[in-house]
């Protein structure tokens, strides 16, 4: 992997975290004079023929950005699901590749039921087949997710899944909160 795939905290002007953006997207806003860093990433450099520049971990806009408009209207809607719910199918609790997976909805859409987040779960192939077009009570498949963990963000959610391994963005999504009071704790994720 090269150092401009890589991922930065972008940061809002109030430090509310917006999400990542790339190394490379990161740079050039660096360049453009439109965000400021907070945190560097360690030692990590890019080298260009004359030039050496540090490589940003968090950055902060330096203007602020009305982010409610824009929230769950965002991409990569599928993906997010998949992580929210820990690549594990919600009905026999099997944890499978993103390729194995599909997206059930729980109250099915020819029934009426939406496309929003908290109607969809994460279900293997057989699961979902077996489901099929009822709901799990009709089923007689139990949601191992409730209803509560199915209403976290997808935004938050990516944001925590890469600072597993960013221990410099912690304090930015207050993961260094006691335990059980921050937005990636236990409490506020699904299992």
């Amino acid at each position: 992997m090269s150092i401009l795939d890589g991922r930065v905290l972008l940061l809002n002007q109030t430090y509310e975290p917006l999400g990542t953006v790339s190394v490379a997207r990161a740079v050039t806003m660096l360049f453009k004079n439109s965000v400021t860093v907070e945190e560097w990433d360690g030692e990590r450099v890019l080298r260009s023929q004359r030039a050496t520049y540090r490589v940003p971990s968090v950055i902060r806009r330096v203007t602020y950005i009305n982010v409610r408009r824009r929230r769950e209207a965002s991409g990569m809607k599928r993906l997010r699901i998949y992580m929210r719910d820990k690549f594990r199918c919600q009905y026999c609790g099997q944890k499978r590749a993103a390729s194995e997976l599909t997206l059930d909805h729980i109250f099915p859409r020819s029934r009426g039921g939406d496309n929003s987040p908290v109607n969809i779960v994460t279900a293997c192939l057989r699961c979902n087949n077996r489901k099929g077009n009822r709901t799990p009570e009709e089923a007689r498949m139990p949601l191992l997710t409730t209803q509560t963990a199915l209403r976290v963000r997808l935004e938050r959610v990516v944001l925590c899944h890469y600072a597993e391994a960013r221990t410099e963005w912690r304090k930015y999504l207050f993961m260094e909160a006691p335990a059980g009071e921050g937005v990636c704790s236990r409490r506020a994720m699904p299992a």
